[in-house]
């Protein structure tokens, strides 16, 4: 089976709780870091933090420059900052250009993660209302990490994964329920 170091993840609209059930479904042995990027105000408190550490096994934090994903951890890109992975597979902060309109944006993570991380990468698209991910997920998937989106008939807004799958970008849609299970498979090291 395939040594995965990763999983990153974009949402928007609908986010909070499909996380919530994403993060509470995966078991506390749960081993690879989680790197996300969830639209949000530019100027909004990191709530979302203080919500996923009550739903979720792993210890979820903002991510910190220079910093290197931790086993167990779960990470969250900054509001009005992008969140982009080194070669190192270090974390940088950026307030480049807005893409797909948000900042930070889905793109630019899963894009910097597939050559940070190539094949060893799980690149997850959840709801949201705009495109923002679609390219990068195929880019994760043209470099051999495994895709994954959510069933567009069980996002709260269909329109991200809709435009995941258009684009070619998913190995698999599935439920949130089913992707925890999987992830939780794979961190086992029993299926891949």
């Amino acid at each position: 089976m395939k040594p995965y170091k990763a999983v990153v993840i974009g949402s928007s609209a609908g986010g909070l709780n499909a996380l919530k059930v994403l993060f509470g479904g995966l078991d506390e042995h749960f081993s690879l870091p989680v790197i996300i990027v969830q639209h949000i105000s530019p100027n909004a408190e990191n709530y979302l933090i203080h919500i996923l550490n009550e739903f979720s096994k792993l210890k979820v934090k903002e991510a910190d420059e220079k910093e290197m994903p931790g086993t167990g951890m779960a990470y969250l890109a900054p509001p009005n900052y992008h969140l982009l992975i080194e070669p190192d597979c270090t974390f940088t902060l950026t307030i480049g250009e807005r893409v797909n309109y948000a900042r930070p944006s889905i793109d630019v993570l899963f894009e910097t993660a597939a050559e940070a991380y190539k094949d060893q990468l799980i690149g997850i698209i959840l709801t949201g209302a705009n495109s923002d991910g679609s390219k990068g997920l195929k880019k994760i998937r043209d470099f051999g990490g495994l895709t994954l989106v959510q069933d567009p008939e069980t996002a709260e807004v269909d329109s991200m994964p809709r435009a995941a799958i258009q684009a070619d970008a998913a190995d698999r849609i599935l439920s949130l329920e089913e992707i925890a299970v999987l992830l939780n498979g794979i961190s086992s090291g029993g299926v891949d």
